[in-house]
């Protein structure tokens, strides 16, 4: 299937998505919200995938919401428009709260997907690029690498997911120092925080490092690959103690004795082991 937005492909269970419109900053057009998380979903329902890449083409991996967005009268955040439009504004607003929601939806897809998501970030990642990444799994960057949290320049609130994420994964007031000034943060800087977890000279070397990552992570039984990631993403929100009652009720459904067997034989006998996928998540009921 071909996409406006995404050049999508699956080698050895390792899926890509790449952001595909270098020549326009790879910006975010109405057609990106509606692909992204159709895509993730896609992946995620077949079974085979174990590892997402998330990547991107051209000088910038990308400019955020295209601002034509905005200047358009035919998208989620426009006010409706003709003779029979409503103008009650209890309705509008509450129109746009479902919008935003729904934008909000298409990064957090990746939350929602069974495999791990790892975001390979060059040149500017900036605004709603910010949101995108900060939903991933694992983050790394280019040594030109910066991040921006452009919505404060532009004279409104970040509202997608960067001020809801990004205080969980770097501390609290570094957060916020680049959410109040829309100041740059390098890819040094990034690291230097835990933004990232590793920053390249180049893209290529970049690429090639996350793309072993995430074979070495569809090498992994995917049902524990899947346990682990619902684990952490339960507790970010979580106490310790609900936590710990979580991965009980998990393992109680989910543990199951033949991944570990096959773990044990394949050492045992000198080999890679071999874990089936996960089943294809159904369709309709």
């Amino acid at each position: 299937m071909s996409y406006k937005c995404f050049a999508v492909d699956v080698i050895d269970k390792v899926a890509s998505i790449q952001l595909n419109r270098p020549d326009a900053l790879n910006s975010m057009i109405r057609e990106f919200w509606n692909e992204l998380p159709q895509i993730v979903r896609d992946l995620d329902r077949r079974g085979d995938v174990r590892a997402i890449v998330l990547s991107s083409t051209g000088k910038h991996f990308c400019a955020g919401m295209d601002l034509a967005v905005f200047a358009s009268d035919d998208n989620a955040l426009a006010e409706p428009q003709g003779p029979d439009a409503i103008k009650e504004m209890g309705r509008l607003r509450a129109r746009l709260r479902q919008s935003v929601l729904l934008l909000q939806e298409s990064f957090t897809a990746f939350e929602k997907a069974r495999m791990p998501v790892l975001a390979a970030i060059q040149g500017g990642c900036i605004g709603g690029a910010v949101d995108m990444v900060c939903a991933a799994d694992m983050r790394y960057a280019t040594a030109d690498a910066f991040f921006s949290i452009q919505e404060i320049n532009i004279g409104m609130t970040a509202d997608v997911g960067t001020l809801q994420r990004l205080p969980k994964i770097i501390p609290d007031g570094v957060a916020r120092e680049y959410a109040y000034t829309g100041r740059r943060m390098s890819a040094a800087r990034a690291k230097e925080v835990g933004l990232v977890n590793e920053v390249f000279a180049t893209q290529e070397e970049m690429l090639a490092n996350v793309n072993e990552i995430a074979r070495e992570i569809a090498s992994k039984s995917p049902l524990a690959i899947w346990g682990t990631k619902e684990m952490v993403k339960f507790t970010r929100d979580h106490s310790v103690a609900d936590s710990l009652e979580h991965i009980a009720t998990w393992q109680t459904g989910m543990f199951q004795p033949s991944d570990m067997v096959e773990s044990f034989a394949a050492k045992a006998e000198g080999r890679d082991p071999v874990f089936p996928d996960l089943l294809p998540n159904p369709e309709e009921f």
